[in-house]
């Protein structure tokens, strides 16, 4: 609902209209809520950020309208009649889309946070909030998607290598299907092969939480690349009890 969103927004008037400073070039935004006035304005505020925006009321809508449209990031609210934001969410990552996804809600409990993170979401903002945090989140998922910092262009443990700048994963040759979440978590284990990173260094790197937290995100996205992984004998990824997890080539 309008009422809850907190509108504190750093800018200024250029050639008459209102502008954030580094606004981006146009990227795609579909906002997927269904209170018309959370829509109007979280769509006026992105397009005085500099994106483009395409808005459905709930997430039937949103499902039809992805079959043709390819957005750059989904803004999801939780609370949406026929379906909520985590059915959404849980179908369209099942279908293999793994648009990065922003979910919005007025709960903020932790266990909805974790539950959010678990299913694919990227980032969980909970209501009130102001427009310029919303903004700077958005812009953080994007650079993590996009994957624009310094970071060598191969990466390789065992049979593992990572192309980074063709967003490429292979297996002894073979391609690999991850989504944009597993492949950042794989790039910061190789960053650090052989290296023990704590959960709690890893839901800063990968998912910029920095606050402690039970949730088990990482153990879950762990699982993910295990599955994916461990195959032909291979089993890198060690879980270090107590401590966190380490990639590690093959014992020879």
């Amino acid at each position: 609902m309008a009422t809850l969103l907190r509108v504190s927004v750093a800018k200024w008037v250029v050639n008459g209209h209102y502008a954030w400073e580094g606004s981006p070039m146009s990227q795609l935004i579909m906002i997927i809520d269904d209170e018309a006035g959370v829509r109007d304005l979280l769509g006026d505020a992105l397009k005085l950020a500099g994106f483009e925006t395409i808005t459905a009321a709930d997430a039937m809508i949103a499902q039809t309208l992805l079959r043709n449209t390819k957005p750059d990031l989904l803004i999801v609210d939780i609370n949406m009649p026929l379906m909520d934001g985590f059915e959404f969410i849980e179908r369209i990552r099942g279908n293999g889309d793994n648009t990065p996804a922003l979910m919005l809600s007025a709960r903020g409990d932790r266990a909805d946070v974790t539950r959010g993170l678990t299913i694919g979401a990227d980032d969980y903002v909970t209501k009130p909030f102001g427009l310029e945090e919303l903004v700077l989140r958005i812009k953080a998922i994007l650079r993590r998607s996009q994957f624009t910092v310094a970071t060598p262009t191969s990466l390789s443990c065992g049979p593992i290598t990572l192309e980074n700048d063709s967003h490429q994963v292979t297996f002894n040759g073979e391609s690999v299907d991850l989504s944009p979440t597993e492949f950042r978590l794989l790039l910061v284990l190789l960053e650090s092969k052989g290296r023990v990173l704590s959960k709690t260094y890893l839901l800063d790197e990968v998912w910029g939480i920095t606050f402690e937290s039970e949730s088990t995100v990482v153990d879950t996205y762990i699982s993910y690349l295990r599955k994916k992984l461990h195959r032909d004998g291979f089993e890198g990824i060690r879980t270090v009890r107590g401590v966190g997890f380490q990639l590690q080539a093959e014992k020879k």
